[in-house]
């Protein structure tokens, strides 16, 4: 198939900043674009073809949409899945499938999946309700400290917390959960790995996540991980194990853990372009945005060697701030070597809100990492 300057049309289920960095690799290869988004100010929104204004989770909508492209990508998991399985009855090519996704929007599902193939991950108990978790605590079926994570709609930490007392029970949802072993890790990792339907699989080099200690969110990821090269090929088999059984087409990022005796325990999983691989757009061969593309479209991988060490900063907006953006002291960071600011276009701020990433890129990953902290110390997400 001619996918370039042609009316092959790509449609895209959701219109935030991944979809927006997407867009950048389609703009380049001039591959015409439907984006649907339930935002009239989406990121996505100025970038794509044609932008459509819908509800990501709306049979119709997600249908309607979908019956106009030739193939249907997404850049957030949380939409309709029964449409997409009608569209795949229809002809359409959906990457990633309904299947795989409908296992992946349900992280009780997902845990399940682990364990049914032989892929290493924490302990867990699944509970349909609050009071069911309450019930298996106070039979000692749950002891404390535990990982609790809603089963659907979690994000950016929204979701997890951390339950060590009975009272922190009093802070979450009453919905199906997760009751998870805490596991004492050492590193958080990530592997990106790139499967297209001919086959082909390529990984990308494992990243290291640090986290924010009170938003839950990844406050810079590290390429290449300072870690062994035992414990890296380990989790880039792990992750690798992970696409297989997935039958993944597209991007798959495998979360994991690195306990304190280097095993790997994979966390979750996105089937999409993802935070822990921002830092491909100026330090790999080929971005994350682009190889998604090309799998997606069957075409060659592209080399997912890095160029040189990359770090990526989130920025994201400043507690006690609210409203109107202003990105405070940007012009000072644009100054430092190697610095890249991305925005992703949302207009107003909120507390922890994702608003942009920064990527710093040097020969030595140390180095790096030094500069992504004198950048987090200087810019700030604010309103006006």
């Amino acid at each position: 198939m001619n996918y370039f300057s042609s009316d092959f049309t790509l449609g895209i289920l959701g219109g935030g900043q991944l979809g927006k960095m997407l867009l950048t690799e389609t703009r380049k290869y001039d591959i015409k674009t439907h984006v649907l988004d339930s935002s009239a100010d989406a990121p996505s929104r100025l970038a794509c073809n044609q932008f459509i204004q819908g509800d990501l989770n709306d049979y119709e909508a997600v249908y309607n949409f979908g019956k106009n492209v030739d193939v249907l990508t997404i850049e957030i998991e949380n939409v309709n899945v029964d449409a997409l399985e009608k569209l795949e009855d229809e002809g359409i090519k959906v990457y990633p499938s309904a299947k795989s996704l409908r296992i992946i929007q349900n992280k009780g599902l997902q845990k399940e999946f682990y364990r049914k193939n032989n892929i290493p991950t924490a302990s867990f108990d699944i509970f349909a309700s609050k009071r069911e978790l309450s019930q298996a605590i106070t039979q000692g079926k749950v002891q404390f400290p535990f990982v609790w994570k809603s089963t659907r709609f979690g994000y950016d930490g929204n979701g997890v917390k951390v339950v060590r007392t009975t009272d922190d029970l009093m802070n979450i949802s009453d919905t199906e959960c997760i009751a998870e072993m805490m596991i004492p890790f050492k590193n958080e990792l990530a592997v990106i790995v790139a499967r297209n339907p001919k086959g082909e699989v390529k990984t990308y080099p494992v990243v290291e996540m640090e986290f924010h200690p009170e938003a839950n969110q990844v406050e810079y990821v590290i390429c290449p991980a300072r870690i062994s090269e035992e414990v890296a090929e380990k989790a880039r088999r792990v992750a690798l194990q992970v696409a297989e059984a997935f039958k993944i087409t597209g991007l798959l990022a495998v979360e994991m853990f690195q306990t304190q005796d280097d095993e790997i325990l994979v966390n979750e999983v996105a089937p999409r372009p993802h935070n822990s691989g921002h830092y491909s757009i100026e330090a790999s061969y080929t971005s994350q945005f682009e190889q998604h593309l090309r799998a997606i479209l069957n075409l060659p991988l592209g080399k997912t060697d890095s160029k040189v060490a990359g770090v990526m900063v989130n920025l994201v907006g400043a507690e006690g701030y609210a409203g109107n953006v202003v990105y405070k002291n940007i012009e000072k960071i644009m100054a430092m070597d190697g610095v890249t600011p991305h925005i992703y276009g949302k207009r107003e701020t909120r507390p922890f809100r994702k608003m942009g990433h920064v990527t710093i890129v040097d020969e030595n990953v140390s180095k790096a990492r030094e500069i992504a902290q004198e950048v987090k110390k200087t810019i700030f997400v604010i309103s006006e």
